[in-house]
């Protein structure tokens, strides 16, 4: 097992902060890494302009149409010290001490980032310094993060981006995880960025489900590629005709049948358009995760 002061681990997460029913579990999964790594977690608060706010569709842009600029930063005020609130109060629950500076951490801590711009982009800017940014998944019918803001960090931050699941999961580093294979460049990049977790696992097992491969190496030449980095995988393929969506259900059902803690799957292996239009295992699970999803582009 990888020692927490070891520089191929994580020394930093970022949480775009966004008021929502999920940002407790964002919050949870921040911290789960954060206690396994010793690692950082930034708050980040952005408080948008009116002009950029309407452009982009950020966080009460459509409301300021009908109102004016002061009153626009009067709610984007009131709105940051909200989120501030319960930032701090996710701090004190939980014993972290505050980070300042650019030392190595040497135990969990946390520090607040608040900023005023244009539009979200500056979520997909600053995640290029962090290991990972945590996010919630969209949930229809509830207050949840916008899609615009986890799709801004999957393609903007070239980095991975872990997407928690609308309830907080057990308080508990990631030791059985699912890797979805599907022998495309996007999962590798999210296996490169995942290794840090992979390294401490407990148990890895690379599902290579049909209906969801593309031409490229097979479930089993990874498996063999992550053993020689010393950890204990397994590899599993599912065999059977069915479509994308289909194949996003079967990886959800097996992360469930088998406890994974975690769950790898690479970002939009087909293009976005065509995931909304024809559906596809990476819309699937965006859509349905129960568990936290680790995605990189």
């Amino acid at each position: 097992m990888t020692d927490k002061s070891s520089p191929t681990g994580i020394r930093s997460v970022l949480v775009p902060l966004e008021e929502s029913e999920t940002l407790p579990s964002v919050l949870s999964c921040a911290l789960n890494i954060a206690r396994d790594f010793n690692a950082y977690i930034e708050g980040l608060c952005v408080r948008p302009t009116l002009s950029g706010a309407i452009a982009v569709g950020f966080e009460g842009g459509a409301a300021a149409l009908s109102g004016t600029e002061e009153q626009f930063e009067r709610e984007q005020a009131s709105r940051a010290a909200r989120l501030r609130e319960q930032f701090d109060r996710f701090i004190a629950d939980n014993h972290l001490p505050t980070y300042v500076g650019d030392a190595v951490p040497t135990e969990a801590c946390a520090g607040w980032v608040e900023d005023e711009a244009p539009g979200i982009s500056v979520f997909g800017q600053r995640a290029r310094l962090f290991e990972v940014t945590v996010v919630g998944r969209p949930t229809p019918g509830a207050l949840t993060p916008a899609m615009n803001t986890l799709e801004t960090v999957l393609f903007e931050s070239g980095r991975s981006i872990l997407i928690a699941p609308p309830r907080p999961p057990e308080a508990k580093p990631f030791r059985k995880i699912v890797i979805a294979w599907n022998g495309a460049t996007e999962t590798a990049h999210t296996i490169a960025a995942a290794m840090p977790f992979l390294r401490r696992a407990d148990e890895i097992v690379v599902l290579a489900v049909e209906g969801a491969m593309v031409p490229g190496p097979s479930g089993d030449d990874i498996a063999a590629s992550l053993r020689r980095h010393g950890v204990s995988v397994k590899s599993k393929p599912v065999p059977g005709k069915r479509t994308p969506n289909q194949a996003g259900e079967v990886m959800l059902n097996e992360c469930a049948a088998w406890g994974a803690d975690l769950l790898l799957k690479g970002g939009y292996t087909n293009s976005r358009l065509r995931q909304m239009i024809f559906g596809g295992a990476t819309s699937h699970i965006l859509a349905n995760a129960e568990l936290p999803v680790l995605m990189a582009h």
